[in-house]
This record gives structure tokens, C-alpha cells and sequence, in this order.
């Protein structure tokens, strides 16, 4: 593992969601549809996570839980979200009214409105050896794995009046249950004796521990007294907090659940708490949600949020991109100007006869500076103005003819159609779109005989050299790759792919150490039909 730090970094989206289980999830595919910028950021502390699998999950009966995470952060990075690995230590309000979350990496994210969605922390009853089954032979919920433990011995420990609330479901489940009383917890007598009646064992004792065979399941229940219950699973009721410490600067307290098991996040019926601009969801708002409630709350309280930056918006004088102020605000430092051009464009193109050449992510330009200085007739595109403006003003200090084009790569006819003898995206940050608009404007903005190069870093060496504190804060997964236009290219006639490898990054542009490969792609056109057909109308193009 890498110790390589970077720099601290400054994001900027509409929306931060700090939690990135389902109900974070799904409340970013939902804002991701209506066009919104956003970051996930999730520390991998999911309440499921102990879980074989899960269950009550319609349409995913069984499937283990980090399946279903997996699954939910490709469908949010298909439409462009973000999903960042790290904890978030603080949350402030700046003041212009926008939320600053703080990593513990020491990066940033500024957001217009932010999530918490960081569900609940269980606290289990203090009894060896507990919290080493949780989740697989110690259960809290009939409602979980409760089919799964029908018909066999099953121990509930109560160790809180509360604690008697699921047992009558435990009954049905099983005839061999065994109720014990753990300490001195405070019980209705009269609740007791409808147990005893109904054939519940109901024993007071104090369990010290769990006995387990020789595979490491539990066998039975021990006593103080030395007595032990023979068990196949054992049922606690725990009492839970919810994750807000962060959000403490804010003044958002948790306030006391009405079961007095634990705490909770207040909200109204949109997912809004106390703070305006905060929102909340899943089981921090609402202890008995199961995973499929937690994100169909989730969905409810993305489609609020857009609302609400919608009825913002409609107030506001203009509406750029939402992730326009993004680049604005990381082309704002000198720090990533090199001057160079792109040691991969200068190899694939020199030698092609010079006519028009659109540069897609111009970004400080040089490539399009490079392309001008060798004849070609230069169009350098970007999302973002400023951009645009330092490309501008060293255009015209070198007396070099690039035109400027502020331009979203995803936006419908983005580019001239056919209009470009060559085409090149170096290491440009498209966000993915289920129907691969990005692509598709890509391909046709080249003119029939025309190139398309497009090349991206190698990131398969960062994701195992780097962990979470040391990554830089961005999610390259949410992005158009190479592969994805080699994927499109594959099933659209007209089109040669003529190179398609991975290469030593060669020297030039800005300093990127932790990516020494680059993976390149150049094709030509070779008919003037449609280049993107089959790329839209719902075809999805997934990560390969």
C-alpha cells in the first residue's frame, strides 16, 4: 500500500450524500436523473454488512447485501454520481448558505443541499462472544432471517422491556422457544404469564455467554448458574444510535426515539430536519426500516431534494451545468497548467494531414495550442468558462487561431455534426449516461474518413496501491472510459478501430505520477451514417 498523500482537494457539487448504503443510493440515482451533481461518500460502515443475506428485499429475495450495494453504486455511476470511499469528520455552513463537508483525507466537498443518510450503529447487550455471530445465528428481526431459523431452538434475550415486542412473532416462527430474562430487566408480569400460557418458556437469569460447536455455530446459551439452553439461534433486541457527530456543527441533534431504545434524526415529511438545506433519510429517520424501505425512503427524499434546487433555480438569473462550477473552481489555481501538450495526442497525431480538430475537455488547452501550432483549424471545447478563458487569452497572446466552444459533452447536438477531421479526449471527464449521449456526440462530431482518439490513465495500479485516505477525491467509475467507446464502436457500422492498447504514459502535461499507463483508443470513420446508432433510445452502456 502506497503512503503517496496528494494535496488538499475542493469539490463542488449540488449535492452531498454522506452514506452510501440504499437509502443514500437511491437518493442519488434519483437527483442524478434530474440532472443533478452529486457525491456519495460512504465509510463502509453498512449495518448489513454482517448479514449472509438479505431478505423482504422484492425482487432480490436472498441475495447477499454487498451485492446489492454493488449493484446500486454501478446503476448511480451510470448516470455520472460519484461514490467516494472516506469518512467524513465535520460538517459546516459557509456563508454563502452552502454545506462544506470535510474528509478525513483532507479534501472538501461544497454542496447546495446534503443527505445524511448514515443509518444506525446497534449496540449489542455486554455478553461474550455476542457481537462475534451478530447478524448470522444472532438475530434481531423475525422479519430477516426469521423464515430461515423456523422450527428450531431459539433462545430471546431480553435484556430491556422493549425486548418482548417481537416475541409473539417468534412464537409462530418456532415452537421451540425459550424466553430468557436477563438480570433484573423490568417486565410485565402480566405479558409474562400470556407467554407462559401460549407454551413460551420464559426463564430469569443472567447469560454470561454463548457456546459453540466445532464449526463455530452456536449450540447453546450459558447461564450464571451454569445452566445452559440449547440454541440454534439467539435473538437480541439492541439499542442503536445514529452516526450524526458530524453534523453536530450544524446544531442537528438526534433526539430520543419514542421506544427508548436509542436516537434518531427528526425530519418532516420530505426527509427535511431543523437545518434548512439538510435532508435525511433511511433508518437514521426511522429505526424499523428494512433495506428496501430504507431505499424507497431514500428515492422519496432525492425527488424533494430536486424540488427544492429546482425551485432555487427557477428563481436564479442563469443555470450553467451543474457541475460547471465544479471545473470552474478546479481550473481557479495555476497548479494544474503544465503548458504541454499530451505526449499520447503528439504520438497518434503527427503525421495526419492538419484540418479541423475538435478538443473535447480542453481543459488549460495546450493540446488545442499544440494542434493550432501544426496547422490544424482548432475548436477547443470545455464545460467549464474559465477554462475556456485562460485558452482564450494564451491563444491570443501566441497568435495562434483556436476557437473556444463552452460546451456540456453530455448536452443534446453538443458538437457540429461531421464537422471534424479529428476528434481527441485526452483523460476528459464525460459523465456516463445510461444511453451514452456522451458517446454519441463524441462520434458524431467526426466527419466521414475522419479520427476519433480517445485515451484515458490506466487507474487499475491506483486502485490497489492507494487506499481511501490517500486516493484523491474523485470517482473515475462515474466516467466515460475507453472501453465504453471501444464497446460502442464494436456494434456501430462505419467505424475501423485501429488502435486499442495500453501504453507507458509518455512525457508531457500535468504531473500524474500514481498513473504511469495510458489507454488509448483511435478509430476512423469510415461511412457518413449515423455513428451512434443503437447508442440511445435505452441502450445502456455499462462499466466493462
Amino acid at each position: 500500500m502506497s503512503d503517496r498523500t496528494f494535496p488538499p482537494i475542493e469539490r463542488r457539487c449540488d449535492v452531498a450524500v454522506i452514506g452510501g448504503s440504499a437509502a443514500g443510493l437511491a437518493a442519488a440515482l434519483q437527483l442524478a436523473g434530474q440532472r443533478r451533481s452529486v457525491i456519495v461518500i460512504d465509510d463502509g460502515a453498512s449495518r448489513d454488512a454482517p448479514a449472509e443475506r438479505l431478505h423482504g428485499y422484492l425482487g432480490r429475495e436472498g441475495v447477499p447485501p454487498a451485492e446489492i450495494l454493488a449493484t446500486g453504486r454501478e446503476e448511480a455511476r451510470s448516470y455520472g454520481v460519484e461514490v467516494l470511499t472516506g469518512h467524513v469528520e465535520r460538517i459546516t455552513r459557509m456563508p454563502d448558505g452552502r454545506f462544506r463537508a470535510e474528509l478525513a483525507s483532507g479534501h472538501s466537498i461544497i454542496a447546495r443541499r446534503a443527505l445524511a443518510a448514515i443509518g444506525l450503529v446497534d449496540e449489542l447487550p455486554d455478553i461474550d462472544d455476542l457481537d462475534q455471530h451478530w447478524g448470522r445465528d444472532v438475530i434481531h428481526s423475525p422479519f430477516g432471517r426469521g423464515f430461515e431459523v423456523r422450527d428450531g431452538r431459539i433462545v430471546q434475550i431480553v435484556t430491556h422491556p422493549g425486548g418482548l415486542r417481537t416475541t409473539e412473532l417468534f412464537r409462530h416462527l418456532s415452537a421451540q422457544l425459550t424466553v430468557v430474562l436477563h438480570g433484573d430487566v423490568p417486565v410485565e408480569e402480566a405479558e409474562v404469564d400470556v407467554l407462559r400460557a401460549s407454551g413460551v418458556a420464559v426463564v430469569p437469569g443472567f447469560v454470561t455467554g454463548l457456546t459453540t460447536n466445532d464449526v463455530g455455530r452456536i449450540e447453546a446459551v450459558r447461564l450464571a448458574n451454569h445452566d445452559d439452553i440449547d440454541a440454534d439461534t439467539v435473538v437480541v433486541t439492541p439499542r442503536f444510535h445514529v452516526r450524526a457527530e458530524p453534523f453536530a456543527p450544524l446544531g442537528l441533534q438526534p433526539a430520543s426515539h419514542p421506544t427508548g431504545l436509542g436516537r434518531f434524526l427528526e425530519t418532516d415529511a420530505t426527509g427535511a430536519t431543523a437545518v434548512p438545506g439538510l435532508y435525511a433519510a433511511g433508518n437514521a429517520t426511522d429505526p424499523s426500516q428494512q433495506l428496501l424501505q430504507a431505499a424507497a425512503h431514500g428515492s422519496q427524499v432525492g425527488a424533494a431534494i430536486s424540488w427544492s434546487l429546482a425551485h432555487d433555480d427557477s428563481r436564479a438569473t442563469a443555470q450553467p451545468p451543474s457541475n460547471q462550477a465544479d471545473w470552474d473552481h478546479r481550473y481557479s489555481s495555476d497548479q494544474i497548467w503544465s503548458g504541454n501538450p499530451n505526449g499520447t495526442l503528439v504520438h497518434e497525431v503527427t503525421g495526419l494531414t492538419p484540418r479541423r480538430a475538435l478538443d473535447v475537455g480542453a481543459g488549460e488547452g495546450a493540446d488545442a495550442l499544440w494542434l493550432a501550432e501544426q496547422g490544424w483549424k482548432a475548436t477547443a471545447s470545455d464545460i467549464s468558462p474559465r477554462a475556456l478563458d485562460h485558452v482564450s487569452a494564451v491563444a491570443r497572446h501566441r497568435g495562434l487561431p483556436v476557437e473556444c466552444h463552452r460546451a456540456d459533452a453530455n448536452a443534446l447536438d453538443a458538437f457540429e455534426s461531421a464537422a471534424f477531421e479529428l476528434v481527441s479526449a485526452q483523460y476528459a471527464s464525460i459523465p456516463r449516461t445510461p444511453d451514452g449521449r456522451g458517446i454519441h456526440n463524441l462520434l458524431n462530431a467526426v466527419a466521414p474518413g475522419g479520427t476519433l482518439l480517445v485515451v484515458s490513465h490506466d487507474r487499475a495500479p491506483s486502485r490497489t496501491s492507494l487506499d481511501s485516505a490517500h486516493m484523491p477525491p474523485f470517482d473515475p467509475d462515474a466516467y466515460l472510459r475507453v472501453d465504453d467507446f471501444a464497446t460502442a464502436l464494436a456494434g456501430s457500422v462505419g467505424w475501423d478501430i485501429e488502435v486499442h492498447d495500453k501504453r507507458l504514459r509518455p512525457p508531457g502535461a500535468a504531473s500524474a505520477s500514481h498513473h504511469v499507463h495510458d489507454v488509448v483508443l483511435r478509430a476512423r470513420r469510415t461511412t457518413a451514417g449515423d455513428p451512434g446508432r443503437g447508442l440511445l433510445g435505452g441502450d445502456h452502456l455499462g462499466a466493462s
